[in-house]
């Protein structure tokens, strides 16, 4: 038998990404064969993972990428937040937001894209790391942004490295101003957005089932404190506008000032730079958002572990 030094659990370690342990048994179940040792890593990896598969994953990370006009968000979900802290997950997280740009927002057309440096696809190099982290991880969502003439600005919240973290947002700024200038109000805008989580963008893009729900609610509040319906058609219409100050973003008061709507900042910034600016979109990832986690019975899962 070969011997298993521990340089060479080091080399598998950081070629598969795999615990020392399972390096080790791979290395022995395989004579010391590297390559021999990587296969199997994946295929025992694998195997472990499919048991997992209908497991809830709501942790991992939110990327983005920029390129001048264009912009792109990912979502990678895993099982645990510790997944999120390795360096391998963080990097292929990293390079799915880069070939994002390219993908216009479909995240099939992302999943089947050749991934860099290996000669599969997205998807398949997924699949290779949850062969060698042993997790179950899906890539959930992913949206693009572009502008004819501008930027498109970004910003992560609680940023676990460059351009990773649990709330990414992008801002598109159509305009002929100067780039650099409308990137760090692009920028001040998607921290707004990450603080205040508007739904749209205007009142015509606020979804119409939302807008009617919203509007029963209010009707229905106004008859129960017995107000005739004469008034009730006005009281909607009042709250409405309140219920639009909330959820648009053009129409919320800006964070960053305090004083003026997000609208009006952006016309501020347009005169200050001496030419037109139209923020004419944004996206606003939150991690494992509208994932309905399952509260864990860690005491069960033990019980059931040990076989009693």
């Amino acid at each position: 038998m070969a011997q298993i030094t521990a340089a060479l659990v080091k080399e598998l370690r950081e070629k598969s990404g795999a615990g020392m342990m399972d390096c080790k048994k791979a290395l022995s179940e395989n004579d010391g064969d590297l390559e021999s040792a990587v296969d199997w890593l994946r295929k025992n990896g694998l195997a472990a993972a499919a048991k997992k598969a209908g497991r809830v994953a709501a942790e991992g990370l939110v990327a983005v990428a920029t390129s001048g006009t264009k912009g792109a968000a990912v979502e990678v979900n895993a099982e645990t937040d510790f997944v999120s802290r390795n360096e391998k997950f963080q990097s292929f997280v990293k390079a799915v937001a880069e070939l994002s740009l390219n993908a216009g927002g479909d995240v099939e057309a992302l999943s089947s894209a050749a991934f860099p440096g290996e000669s599969g696809t997205v998807a398949e190099a997924l699949t290779n790391r949850i062969a060698t982290i042993g997790e179950h991880m899906s890539l959930r969502r992913t949206a693009a942004l572009e502008v004819k003439q501008g930027v498109v600005a970004s910003y992560i919240h609680n940023q676990t490295a460059d351009g990773l973290g649990k709330i990414g947002v992008l801002v598109a700024l159509e305009s002929a101003g100067d780039a650099a200038k409308l990137e760090a109000f692009g920028k001040q805008v998607a921290m707004h957005i990450a603080a205040t989580n508007p739904l749209a963008l205007d009142r015509s893009a606020v979804d119409a089932s939302a807008l009617e729900r919203e509007r029963d609610i209010i009707a229905d509040q106004a008859r129960a404190s017995g107000k005739p319906e004469e008034i009730i058609g006005k009281m909607v219409e009042g709250r409405l506008r309140k219920y639009y100050e909330e959820v648009c973003l053009l129409e919320q008061n800006y964070v960053i000032d305090g004083e003026n709507t997000v609208g009006k900042a952006v016309e501020l910034f347009a005169k200050d730079l001496g030419t037109a600016v139209a923020l004419t979109g944004f996206v606003r990832f939150q991690l494992g958002e509208g994932i309905e986690k399952k509260e864990e019975d860690f005491a069960a899962e033990v019980a059931a572990t040990l076989g009693n």
